[in-house]
């Protein structure tokens, strides 16, 4: 499958930054009237792309009312981030097309792959292919998933696991705490994994604060992706820019020493 534009835009970012910050924009999660003026800031302040869904409620026309809103007022790549099927819109740009590895329940390997794939070709969708990886604690996405989560304290599972997602075809990792989750995956799990795979690697869930970004950036991930710790500052746009900014410079910082 020919890689889309939005994958190159990421890969290209990723080689001239080192290191990228995704907002994950869960519509039920701020207010609807904000929503523009968040889109507006986070890239002002660094944010890279947005990362649309998650939840259970992300779906219908408070999802596609959302993905306008934030083309109406940002440049930037809008990807959708499934919490199940209808979690699809024609007005985004892409799709993180998930597998979830360590389901112990066929239905999130491949079941829900199968029921939309014609509605993702239908709409047009540019599709990113993911492995999702869930790690302790997993929170709501693990108990969803019904996951067999990967230890904090054995990162060589979760590399075993993401090469196994590489070698099955994913053109990009997410080790996956949980939203909510208190801090990511360790530094230790991420440089483990980072090391096998030639794919960019996202870590998301429990990427609360800047020292959390820059510690995951500099371990060798390629992107972090941070929902809960901006949906803290309820749609204050002040509150949030600030917020953007300290996260991206961190990453931004991280990315060039990596280099």
């Amino acid at each position: 499958m020919q890689e889309g534009k939005i994958y190159r835009q990421i890969i290209e970012k990723i080689a001239q930054d080192g290191g990228l910050t995704f907002m994950q924009f869960d519509p039920p999660n701020y207010p609807s009237e904000a929503i523009g003026g968040i889109a507006k800031i986070a890239e002002e302040n660094g944010v890279d792309a947005f990362a649309v869904g998650g939840s259970l409620n992300a779906q219908g026309k408070m999802l596609n009312d959302a993905l306008k809103q934030i083309k109406e007022n940002s440049s930037l790549p809008r990807i959708l981030f499934p919490g199940n099927i209808s979690t699809i819109s024609k007005h985004a740009d892409a799709i993180y097309f998930m597998s979830m590895l360590n389901s112990n329940d066929p239905y999130w390997i491949t079941g829900a792959q199968i029921g939309s794939s014609f509605p993702v070709k239908q709409l047009g969708l540019e599709v990113i292919p993911t492995s999702y990886i869930i790690i302790e604690p997993g929170e709501a996405a693990g108990w969803m998933g019904r996951a067999q989560l990967i230890p904090r304290n054995k990162p060589y599972l979760a590399a075993a696991t993401a090469l196994a997602g590489q070698y099955l075809g994913s053109k990009l990792i997410i080790l996956e705490s949980g939203g909510g989750a208190p801090e990511p995956c360790t530094k230790e799990m991420v440089a483990a994994t980072k090391k096998v795979l030639d794919v960019p690697l996202l870590v998301a869930g429990g990427v609360r604060t800047a020292k959390f970004a820059y510690d995951t950036i500099r371990a060798g991930a390629d992107i972090v992706q941070v929902g809960t710790a901006f949906e803290s500052d309820k749609g204050n746009l002040q509150q949030m820019a600030k917020h953007f900014k300290e996260i991206t410079s961190a990453v931004k910082k991280a990315g060039k020493e990596k280099k």
